[in-house]
Order: structure tokens, then sequence, then C-alpha cells
């Protein structure tokens, strides 16, 4: 982990990102960013995105402030609500309530970022964020929930790994409730691909193991992945033309040489 961060952050990447899932061998996702930080300098830390309500809000709002701070500001915080039951159930958390939980942690994060007592103690749970008031967030989901959430609480959107012509609509959702609604400047809007550059079958393996739980539809994400250097930039282009800001590409191949293969490709 520390290995790649490095690496990504001496290519010049912007960004190192982290997706996330609880019944699954994969490292937590704020644990992971932590090492990348404390492995780097520079690069900026994402969660695209982190299933907010499965977590405690009040250990969630202390983490990222924490993670904010000792990292020089270097975190966006990238969350969603998610869509598998089996991680509410293993976090003992009710799935059928996820939209009110996640609008419940929204309020006490910023809340909490902002220096307020969220627990009525004298102190507040969380050191204040590099930036002093609050984390930056963004919103992931394509409901009308997550454009009101993008709204009031967050600096822009998160597109899923569903194509530049899937997002393209809410994209234009996103800017036109931002500027209805009299927030200044322009949303952020980033959105996640999947990438994987020298073994074919390795990559489909890995996206087919993820997302088996999918069924029918696993296919799709699986030959979603772009493969060849060509596939990459035109996807870049894709996305550039529908108004994103920042793209995400994760690797579905687990070598560090993908790092140097994509810098090679889009930079």
């Amino acid at each position: 982990m520390a290995g790649w961060a490095r690496r990504a952050e001496e290519r010049g990447f912007y960004t190192l990102s982290t997706i996330d899932r609880i019944v699954y061998p994969t490292y937590d996702s704020l644990t992971a960013l932590a090492v990348a930080a404390g492995a780097t300098s520079r690069i900026g830390l994402l969660t695209d995105v982190l299933l907010a309500p499965l977590y405690q809000p009040t250990w969630l709002a202390k983490a990222t402030a924490s993670l904010d701070a000792m990292s020089g500001g270097r975190l966006t915080l990238g969350i969603g609500v998610g869509g598998r039951p089996d991680d509410y159930a293993a976090m003992d958390r009710p799935f059928a309530q996820r939209g009110r939980l996640m609008d419940q942690t929204l309020d006490l994060l910023h809340r909490s970022w902002a220096g307020e007592s969220v627990t009525g103690d004298q102190f507040p749970i969380a050191p204040a964020p590099a930036a002093g008031k609050r984390v930056p967030v963004l919103i992931g989901g394509s409901s009308d929930a997550a454009i009101a959430r993008t709204i009031k609480y967050a600096d822009g959107w998160a597109a899923p790994a569903s194509g530049p012509a899937m997002a393209a609509p809410m994209i234009r959702k996103v800017r036109q409730a931002w500027h209805e609604a009299g927030r200044e400047g322009e949303p952020r809007i980033a959105a996640l691909a999947y990438f994987g550059l020298g073994d074919d079958d390795a990559s489909r393996a890995s996206l087919r193991r993820y997302y088996g739980f999918l069924g029918g539809w696993v296919d799709a994400i699986v030959e979603s992945a772009v493969r060849t250097p060509r596939a990459v930039k035109d996807l870049v282009t894709a996305y550039d033309a529908v108004g994103l800001t920042e793209l995400v590409l994760s690797p579905t191949i687990p070598s560090i040489d993908q790092v140097d293969r994509l810098a090679d490709v889009v930079l």
C-alpha cells in the first residue's frame, strides 16, 4: 500500500482512492488512506465512496477529522449509502433505514467538524480539520436524495462506475440544482472507472469475484473496464466531454506496474 501510494505521487497523480465494503477481505478505507498519507506528502486522499451509514457517526467524525488534519488537509470524504444488506447486517445497522442514517451522519459530521459538542459534553469529539471548518465531501448515488444531500452538505458529486453516458444526465441535474440553490462556483464532479493493462484474464477475474453478488449484471461490470491504452484515452476524453472534474481509475490487477502503465497513457 505504501509503495503504491509513493509511486502514484512520484508519477504525478492527483488523488489516491479507495472503495468500501465490509463483507469482503479488502483493507479498511480510512486505515488504507492513513498508510498512504504517511508514505506521501502531496497526493490527495479520497474515499470513493465510503458507506457512511455503516459506521458509528461520532467515530467517523473523529477519524476523518484526524486523518484530514494529520495529512495536511488532503482528505476528501466521498460517501454513499451502498446497496448490500450483508454489509449492514455485519455492522448491525438497519439496511431499510440507511437513507435516514446517512442524513443523520452528515449532520453530525458537519457539526462536529465545526467544533460543536455533539455529545453534550464540554469538549467537541474531533480535532479541527486542516481547513478549519470541515472536511471536503462528495456524495455518491443517483437518487433525488443524493442530489439534495450534495446541495446541502457537499462540495460535489461522485458517479459510480457506470460510464460517461449514464453519468451525463445526473451531472446535468447536479449542476442545475447547485445553481438553483445559489451555491457559489461549480460542484466537483468525480467518477470511478476500472482499468487493467497487460493481463486481461486477471482483470476480469478480479471484477467477477468482487461483483459476483450481482448475478446476471456482473458481466456488464466486468466488461466495463478499459484494458488497452486506446480505451483508457477514449474513456478520459468521453468523461471530459460530459463535464467531469476528476476521474478515479481503479486498478483491477494487483501489480504496482499498473501505476506506471496508467501514467504512461494519461499523464
